[in-house]
């Protein structure tokens, strides 16, 4: 979780009354790391808005493996998994972030 823009703006405000960027870093409760990049960031880009962060899909592509899943409907996690070269311990965390259940209802039979 990232720090309010406002706290930020009072705290290089605070920063630059005069007071010393460790006083700053004890009154706002941040580290003087973390003042000195929010400095930066402000000279640079003009803004003190936290970054987004990017979502990176390590091994398994969403619409690849949604592809694959179109193509082989009745496919294990173990024939997944070789498809792509990973674990199916992967191919059940890349499908629980892309809610899809892979749970085949059939009936019973011999009852």
């Amino acid at each position: 979780m990232s720090y309010d823009k406002e706290l930020r703006h009072r705290a290089l405000a605070y920063w630059a009354a005069g007071h010393s960027k460790k006083e700053t870093a004890t009154v706002f409760k941040v580290g003087t790391t973390t003042l000195q990049r929010w400095k930066s960031q402000l000279n640079e880009s003009g803004t003190l808005s936290p970054k987004k962060r990017r979502k990176t899909w390590r091994k398994l592509e969403p619409g690849k493996l949604e592809a694959y899943l179109n193509t082989h409907p009745d496919a294990y996690l173990k024939d997944i998994a070789e498809a792509f070269g990973c674990s199916d311990v992967a191919v059940i965390k890349a499908l629980r972030r892309l809610n899809i259940s892979r749970k085949k209802n059939r009936p019973l039979q011999g009852i």
